[in-house]
């Protein structure tokens, strides 16, 4: 396999990546709207379900970052 789709598999696994992230965070927007305003509890459940996702992204890019950096230049 050449480089090039080597980077191209990279790249699908990158954008897998931001559709998960984007997924969450609209479908959590949109449960957002269901949760009663005085309802602190849910709210908070609600914001660290997407902090949990988006943080979990970064690493996910950080390894991506690693992959790219292994398949280039070793």
């Amino acid at each position: 396999m050449s480089l090039g789709w080597k980077l191209f598999v990279v790249f699908l696994a990158f954008l897998s990546v931001l559709a998960t992230v984007i997924g969450m965070a609209f479908r959590e927007r949109r449960r957002a709207r269901l949760i009663p305003a005085g309802d602190l509890e849910a709210q908070q459940a609600a914001d660290g379900r997407v902090l949990a996702t988006v943080f979990g992204a970064i690493l996910g890019g950080m390894v991506l970052t690693v992959l790219v950096a292994w398949l280039v230049f070793l």
